[in-house]
């Protein structure tokens, strides 16, 4: 099912213009490196084909993710759907630029509508999907519903967070008492140039009351792609009213994967499940657009 409007195209000379700029962009574009996106250096992974010879899942991590804490997903993702998979770390994750603290309540919104849309063309983005965990699925929730992008063929939101919880807020504040008297620090230190910069982003943001009024339904209205939505049963930071939330707010299909044995991080938790379930929707989309498991269409 195809829930997006027309695309609109460019005159001739812009297709031009935007070709050449994404040929030379697709030309740098290595393995592993930086990419400058307005003053932020963001880290980024690039496995598998680039985005100018085949589609591309753009996956964005969690509210203390970065590159390197998605393991060898990205490598397994890759493997089961021949698509390009593209992952980077937001400013003040991973190796990227510290943010500047303190986050404010929309903090999200930045990232998808003024950050990631500049993210997209500096890759040279085609076509593909969104891939998002925890937070990252709420900014790719955001996109999706902000931005009608003929590009984006569907999102997978891993653990979604479409309103603010009472057990979400519990349990951020329990992060918060292990990160200042456990060892939670010391774990997140292995994947954080500036851990304290990454933990307070996330973690103040959460816990400000203004942040308790948060919520991006109306989001998910405006979605007009099909949307996959895996959620562990022991998610300690979410329950399955954010589930309900967006059956009954999408517009277009929502696969729901409910994954036993694992809690808010079913990527690492219950990696076989969630692997095939993200996989068999990206190659079922990519599919219905021609574009086949290798991605070798245009």
């Amino acid at each position: 099912m195809l829930c997006r409007k027309p695309r609109r195209e460019k005159s001739s000379a812009s297709n031009y213009a935007a070709k050449k700029k994404k040929e030379t962009i697709m030309a740098s574009l290595q393995s592993s490196g930086m990419l400058t996106i307005g003053r932020s250096e963001l880290e980024y992974r690039m496995v598998g084909p680039t985005p100018d010879r085949a589609p591309t899942i753009v996956m964005l991590h969690e509210g203390l993710g970065s590159v390197g804490m998605w393991g060898e997903f990205p490598e397994k993702l890759q493997a089961a759907t021949g698509a390009g998979v593209f992952v980077y770390s937001r400013a003040g994750y991973g190796a990227s630029t510290p943010a500047k603290l303190p986050r404010k309540p929309d903090y999200m919104h930045v990232e998808a509508l003024d950050v990631l849309p500049k993210l997209l063309d500096a890759i040279g983005f085609r076509r593909g999907l969104l891939l998002g965990h925890s937070d990252g699925a709420s900014i790719a929730t955001i996109y999706a519903g902000g931005i009608q992008d003929h590009r984006v063929r569907g999102v997978v939101l891993i653990a979604p967070h479409f309103v603010v919880e009472d057990l979400s807020i519990e349990s951020i504040a329990k992060a918060k008492q292990n990160y200042e008297t456990g060892d939670l620090r010391t774990k997140l230190a292995r994947w954080h140039k500036d851990v304290d910069n990454a933990f307070r982003g996330w973690n103040d943001a959460w816990l400000d009351p203004q942040f308790r009024d948060w919520d991006i339904s109306e989001s998910l209205a405006y979605v007009r792609v099909p949307v996959a939505i895996l959620q562990g049963a022991d998610d300690q930071y979410g329950t399955l009213r954010q589930i309900e939330i967006a059956e009954a707010e999408c517009y277009c299909p929502v696969d729901v994967t409910i994954v036993p044995g694992a809690a808010h991080s079913p990527q690492r938790e219950a990696t076989a499940i969630t692997l095939a379930a993200a996989a068999d929707f990206a190659n079922r989309l990519l599919s219905m657009h021609g574009e086949g498991v290798l991605g070798q269409a245009a």
